[in-house]
């Protein structure tokens, strides 16, 4: 396959990629034109928002072509698009030919979460240095809403497997893939519920209980049913997990415990000022810049 490639400045960067997708460009990218130089420029926002800048001042756009297709009348397609009359200098080269599935698979090795806790990549066994009371999570990298690389999943799994009781009832909100879920399962939990905002997050986990041989009901909020659990663990954002304070809270049996994260450590204060009125929460542990929260209803 051919790639075409040229520069444009910060401006461009946007209108180039949809005129060359509306063209026939199979994908584009835009990367840094200096990156790797003194001129790189970082880009980026603070954790769950985009940043202020969406391109950056030299830019590099790269159009994967189709097999066959003439670069010339793609491009004269673009500036059509634009209405531009002259296309900046551009140049194709060549895609060498992979198997890009393997060479995807082999840059992701099982993960070690915890002394117990592997996420292992469904065409990996676990390590045989891994313990025999080892929990093994089948979880697949790049697959949407979080596959566990992240601190705050570490986290929350970790203070799962110090804190999980047997058979316990377990809410995990905000579940996303579902891996706090099926690791609570593993970890011996009763009854556990994922819910989620995102239907396609509620089928993910779904599926990926399914393929961890463990029982999770993976619901929509308005699906949740009344009732309080014995562990609610909540891996989001501090903006999301203030405003569910007063429900999350609700959500915790007399004597159950609740597991925040998503937080940053300058955030810790805040969001726990938030909880205070209903349960005092304390940071747990930090990681990478990371903090998990826990509390105990009364």
């Amino acid at each position: 396959m051919r790639e075409l490639v040229f520069d444009c400045l910060h401006e461009q960067a946007e209108p180039w990629s949809d005129a060359l997708l509306e063209a026939g460009a199979l994908s584009v990218s835009v990367v840094d034109a200096d990156d790797g130089t003194a001129a790189e420029q970082p880009l980026y926002g603070e954790p769950g928002l985009e940043p202020d800048t969406q391109a950056w001042l030299r830019n590099r756009v790269v159009a994967l072509l189709p097999e066959g297709a003439d670069a010339q009348e793609l491009v004269a397609g673009a500036c059509a698009v634009l209405g531009l009359a002259e296309p900046p200098p551009w140049t194709i080269r060549e895609v060498p030919d992979e198997d890009w599935v393997r060479l995807t698979q082999s840059q992701f090795d099982p993960i070690q979460v915890s002394d117990r806790i592997w996420i292992v990549p469904s065409w990996h066994d676990l390590p045989p240095d891994a313990g025999a009371d080892s929990v093994c999570i089948r979880l697949d990298p790049g697959l949407a809403f979080g596959t566990g690389s992240h601190p705050t999943t570490h986290l929350c799994l970790a203070w799962l497997a110090e804190h999980m009781r047997k058979d316990a009832t377990v809410l995990d909100y905000g579940c996303g893939s579902g891996i706090l879920a099926i690791a609570a399962r593993k970890l011996g939990a009763g009854a556990t519920l994922g819910v989620d905002i995102d239907l396609q997050a509620v089928q993910s986990t779904a599926d990926n209980a399914l393929a961890n041989d463990v029982e999770v009901t993976a619901l929509l909020p308005d699906e949740l049913p009344a009732g309080t659990f014995d562990f609610v663990v909540a891996n989001i954002l501090s903006n999301p997990l203030k405003v569910l304070a007063p429900m999350l809270c609700q959500r915790v049996a007399p004597g159950g415990r609740l597991v925040l994260s998503g937080v940053l450590e300058r955030q810790a204060q805040e969001v726990a000022q938030a909880y205070a009125p209903w349960m005092e929460m304390t940071v747990w542990q930090a990681r990478d810049g990371w903090v998990c929260l826990h509390g105990q209803r009364s």
